[in-house]
């Protein structure tokens, strides 16, 4: 299916208004306030997120045209930092972009701002995948690069699996089942580390497509033409289901205090049996873990009816070449080394995703067979806020989760919430 992204992108001034201007930069770290621009015939300056330093410091070294000045930070730091940064005008010759709409350091939202270079003249965005290509483009025009897509789903440590004796389920019914069962074996069925915010965003996730999409897959065009809302539909369903798997006892003690993290160790030592993840995360899973072939992964059963279980599968996070960068055209040049071929098998296989493109050579991680025939027989969805049409929507999942988890407010509420924040009241 073709995702319906919304296009209501900030502009100049209000990206500038929302980042704080000059003044927010005098509290970033070292390593993010470094000069501009790496200025004509200098390193060109890098900034990334944690999760794409294993592609990126492959691809840097391999590439013999430019030298590099690197820096990472978690998700949540580089969105506040880097953001500031652009905001202020200091911005990086390259740096993280994530795809489609729907938060502050998304395509469309600094596109529309007139802070990322238009890449639509390189070779590679002609093979875009039409269904993907609003993650990329706005207007038109190409901004983003991005190396394939990655799905949602349960990364598991297979030995704890074996010895409680269950097996990767089919239904929302048996996927309780298999988590009660690991429970009374003494094992943590699910580990969460929701207080670092983007992991609240993903047990959502990964059960919305069954519980909205399946049945209506129009759902995000009539939530933007006004005839559908957030509490009239099956996230309502999904927020209860959250919530089950929290009163049975599933989760680990203390989600809103525990860590990425503290989560990733406790599924790859076994003291969890599982955890709900994005699959661009399994090498820090793997890296974690005493073998790598003792992590899996499975599609969370959102529905009592195999045939109606959806998955989100979304463009993995990318990089944008700033507009105002000195070095444009030696950044640009860079972006177009990572879209040959081999190169977008090289990034896809560091990161467990599916190439954006495939060739005889591309890799596919075997833990992400089994969600191959959802993304085959179209019963996979972008990731929601890829489609939400403000950079306020996601942030106000975050807390809600957090919120619901914590007891501090109903589901009806919290729908209301998300409702409010979609229509910028």
């Amino acid at each position: 299916m073709t995702p319906p992204f919304a296009r209501r992108p900030l502009d100049r001034r209000d990206f500038l208004r929302m980042t704080g201007g000059a003044a927010a930069v005098t509290a970033l770290p070292a390593a993010l306030t470094a000069c501009g621009g790496g200025g004509s015939g200098g390193a060109l300056r890098l900034v990334g997120v944690a999760d794409q330093q294993a592609p990126l410091d492959l691809l840097t070294e391999a590439y013999t045209e430019a030298e590099f000045e690197t820096s990472y930070s978690p998700t949540d730091q580089v969105q506040t930092s880097l953001r500031t940064q652009l905001g202020a005008g200091n911005a990086p010759d390259l740096h993280v972009v994530y795809p489609g709409n729907g938060s502050a350091m998304s395509m469309a939202q600094i596109a529309g701002a007139g802070l990322l270079a238009d890449l639509s003249g390189q070779t590679w965005t002609e093979r875009i995948p039409e269904n993907f290509r609003p993650a990329f483009e706005l207007d038109g025009k190409t901004y983003l690069y991005s190396a394939g897509s990655s799905v949602i789903g349960a990364i598991y440590n297979t030995s704890v699996f074996q010895r409680a004796g269950v097996e990767p389920p089919e239904t929302w019914s048996d996927f309780l089942q298999v988590c009660e069962t690991l429970k009374r074996a003494g094992t943590i069925p699910i580990a969460l580390g929701a207080q670092t915010q983007w992991v609240t965003q993903l047990i959502s996730y990964a059960l919305v497509p069954s519980t909205v999409y399946a049945a209506n897959p129009r759902f995000d065009e009539q939530m933007r033409d006004g005839s559908a809302t957030f509490a009239g539909s099956g996230w309502a369903d999904a927020f209860e289901m959250y919530l089950e798997l929290q009163e049975r006892g599933y989760f680990n003690d203390n989600p809103n205090g525990t860590t990425f993290e503290q989560q990733t160790s406790m599924v790859a030592t076994g003291e969890a049996a599982m955890a709900v993840q994005v699959s661009a995360v399994l090498p820090d899973f793997r890296a974690a873990a005493s073998s790598p072939d003792e992590l899996a992964m499975f599609p969370v059963p959102g529905s009592d009816t195999a045939a109606d279980v959806w998955i989100p599968a979304g463009v993995v996070v990318g990089l944008g070449v700033s507009a105002r960068s000195a070095d444009g055209e030696a950044a640009a040049a860079f972006v177009e080394f990572l879209g040959k071929q081999e190169n977008i098998n090289r990034w896809a296989e560091t990161i467990a995703c599916v190439p954006l493109v495939r060739d005889e050579n591309s890799p596919i991680d075997p833990v992400l067979e089994p969600f191959l025939p959802f993304l085959d027989e179209d019963r996979a969805v972008p990731f929601m806020d890829q489609g939400w049409p403000n950079a306020e929507v996601q942030p106000a999942h975050f807390a809600v989760v957090q919120e619901l988890l914590g007891g501090e407010i109903t589901v009806a509420e919290g729908l209301d919430r998300l409702d409010e924040t979609y229509r910028g009241e």
